[in-house]
């Protein structure tokens, strides 16, 4: 059911491919490797040893205790947010979708994520990362950086093609079975388009796009989370009308919404509305996407960089503390070690109300629509504007 689509990287339809379907294709980015952490002959004898370092050189086993240490110290970096369902989401989350690009490093870059202080982990099925975070996971309690799965808080995502009631159940077994693991912590729908169930193909198909049944599908979706599958429930891509819509029928109300949300495209609207129906929103591209032929309108902002200066910290930071400062959670992603690390550099400050001012001035321009992800052609099965994602 999780199989990855053929990506061409043309035009206007790079957006959804970096965003949604990575592919080989793509020019590999530079992960963590297990060099940064333990090399790689610890690497091996740990998992030999596995919890009981005892049988370890003295030396390895110096180099392994304090990685634990360290580990068990970044754990309290992130600030946690209670969600509706009453469990705890730390509000920096590590985003996976990239990480199928290079499998081979891919669990160095979570493990280090780990050890750094990460403890919240964003995937979907789409991404093809599930099973290399599961793996990960198990690795990192294995090398004793965190006590248990329950020490981290995993998020994956339903996607469209199984966005039908009878589809949700086994579409959550399956993620189950990629990661490895006997529940997530937040399982969201993707988007708000139903599509013809089969294999994926991109663009999507504008005649296999299906009215959808969001009654019945968040149904099966509440029936997960009664199921123990998931201790949470979601939605991603859902404007104001889409949740009023939710929310009518609804018997747990969606804790989280993820959307595109930074300094360039500020979802005032949206963001006031969840506030008041409980619903925490959780930003992707919080530094503004990822677009080569498209101006990245965060951190080129001469207002974020004037900020950035006077406050001797980087424009992604002013970024992320800005959204958190709006009381959200945030998706990075960022394989680089200094990196990572700046990226958690944001709790122990907060910016002026004169730069909050400056920050709410910027021109606002959305970077992520439904439109460049279908293919060209007709849709005559469901209205364009119930499953566009742009607020109006």
């Amino acid at each position: 059911m999780c199989i990855r689509p053929i990506c061409i990287l043309v035009f206007i339809s790079t957006i959804y491919i970096y965003i949604i379907f990575p592919t080989k294709s793509i020019t590999k980015i530079p992960l963590a490797t297990p060099e940064n952490f333990l090399d790689t002959s610890v690497l091996a004898s740990v998992k030999k040893a596995g919890a009981d370092t005892s049988k370890l050189k003295s030396q390895d086993r110096h180099k392994v205790q304090i990685e634990r240490e360290m580990a068990s110290q970044a754990s309290t970096k992130v600030p946690l947010k209670t969600l509706s369902s009453g469990h705890d989401m730390p509000i920096v989350a590590f985003g996976t979708f990239e990480l199928s690009l290079d499998q081979e490093n891919a669990k160095a870059a979570i493990i280090e994520a780990i050890k750094i202080g990460y403890r919240h982990f964003d995937t979907a099925c789409q991404y093809g990362s599930e099973a290399t975070l599961g793996e990960a996971i198990a690795e990192a309690v294995q090398l004793g950086l965190i006590g248990s799965r329950a020490d981290v808080f995993v998020t994956t995502k339903l996607w469209c093609t199984d966005n039908h009631p009878d589809r949700v159940l086994p579409a959550i077994k399956t993620s189950l079975r990629n990661l490895k693991m006997d529940y997530l912590d937040l399982y969201l729908i993707h988007w708000p388009i139903s599509m013809k169930p089969g294999p994926i193909s991109f663009p999507l198909k504008r005649e296999e796009v299906m009215p959808l049944d969001l009654k019945g599908v968040w149904e099966a979706m509440e029936e997960c989370q009664k199921l123990g599958l998931t201790k949470s429930i979601g939605v991603s891509n859902f404007t104001t009308k889409k949740l009023e819509e939710l929310l009518q029928f609804a018997n747990i109300p969606p804790a989280v919404n993820q959307v595109e949300l930074n300094p360039a495209w500020q979802q005032q609207k949206l963001r006031e509305y969840c506030a008041k129906k409980g619903i925490i929103i959780t930003a992707y591209s919080p530094l503004g996407g990822q677009l080569n032929f498209i101006p990245n309108t965060v951190l080129t902002s001469d207002v974020l960089k004037e900020i950035a200066d006077a406050k001797e910290k980087s424009v992604a930071q002013i970024s992320l503390r800005w959204i958190l400062e709006q009381g959200e959670g945030v998706v990075v992603k960022s394989f680089k070690k200094e990196r990572l690390v700046q990226n958690l550099e944001i709790f122990n400050w907060e910016l002026a109300e004169e730069e909050r001012a400056k920050i709410s001035s910027i021109p606002q321009k959305k970077a992520l629509s439904t439109e460049p992800i279908l293919a060209p052609g007709s849709l005559t099965s469901v209205d364009f504007a119930d499953i566009d994602i742009v607020e109006t």
